[in-house]
């Protein structure tokens, strides 16, 4: 009787062991995700004195700069998750061709990833200025003379949201690089190999069996890519700041920390809150249905 107690104190022990080592992860979000998340969702219900109502949506969704944040939001993350991917796995695949010096090359390419996006914000800030480093190096390798300048900063809606698409895609495509070059080095050298010799070249492999292989780690590193370019809003701020070149979370920072004097400050914050939720989860359920991750697997034959 004595061994059969200890047989099931073990088995239910081993059965509850992973429960426990997620617990403190399961805390932790109940603590400082979801409790604002629900408080959030319970003030965009509510008005200035506490009463239930709809029209805190309404205020949002008839904002002057909703549909614009709404617009660049969606340019951002469509363009800079494109050119990013595809900018990082150019790379991942360099440096996992182990060419002379590409741990070096690696160790550069990774410090963009290092600054704070506030430190980015700043550092480009002073560079795209009238004056500063960016049109002074111009003038020092003589392709511009005299007083000749680009007003960078001075440019339309669309020209800024093109500049704030590159700079973030130079500070976020170590990153996603990093995750790339990991899923490619646990690709077994045999299966890219077998490849080869059945006549492969080095586009047929890369597109049969390396990228197929690679499926997981893409996966991961795109949702991850598209749920933080949803929330791009401080280097835009650092740069340019509120209002010229609206995001939907800038309106957020913008109704919370700017004007919160308002009496609809609070609404509208929680309002846009709610909305920026509902699209990064939808976006980020949309991808894992379409590139086939969710959802019941084939059988194999």
């Amino acid at each position: 009787m004595a061994v059969m107690r200890i047989k099931k104190v073990r088995n239910l022990g081993q059965k509850a062991a992973p429960y426990l080592l997620i617990l403190p992860v399961v805390i932790y979000y109940l603590f400082f995700w979801a409790q604002p998340v629900v408080k959030s969702f319970v003030d965009s219900f509510t008005d200035a004195y506490g009463h239930f109502t709809f029209n805190n949506y309404v205020m949002v969704l008839t904002d002057a700069n909703f549909l614009p944040a709404l617009r660049n939001t969606t340019l951002i993350v469509i363009a800079s998750v494109a050119l990013e991917f595809l900018a990082a796995l150019f790379l991942a695949l360099l440096i996992n061709r182990k060419f002379p010096g590409s741990s070096i090359f690696l160790f550069l390419a990774m410090i963009p990833m290092a600054l704070p996006s506030v430190a980015v914000g700043a550092m480009w800030k002073t560079g795209l200025t009238t004056n500063g480093w960016l049109n002074s190096f111009l003038h020092y390798v003589e392709i511009f003379s005299g007083s000749e300048k680009i007003y960078w900063l001075a440019g339309s809606e669309w020209v800024m949201l093109a500049l704030i698409i590159i700079i973030d895609a130079w500070q976020v495509i170590p990153s996603i690089m990093i995750i790339l070059l990991a899923g490619l080095q646990n690709i077994p050298p045999e299966s890219e190999e077998a490849g080869y010799v059945f006549g492969g070249d080095y586009l047929t492999v890369l597109r049969k069996i390396t990228l197929p292989l690679l499926k997981p780690t893409i996966q991961t590193a795109v949702v991850m890519r598209l749920i933080a370019a949803i929330q791009i809003w401080l280097i835009i701020v650092v740069m340019l700041g509120f209002t010229r070149l609206p995001v939907l979370v800038e309106r957020i920072v913008y109704f919370h920390k700017e004007v919160p004097g308002l009496d609809i400050s609070s609404q509208m914050a929680s309002g846009y809150t709610i909305i920026v939720t509902i699209i990064v989860s939808v976006t980020a359920l949309i991808y894992l249905k379409i590139s086939g991750s969710s959802g019941p697997k084939k059988k194999e034959g």
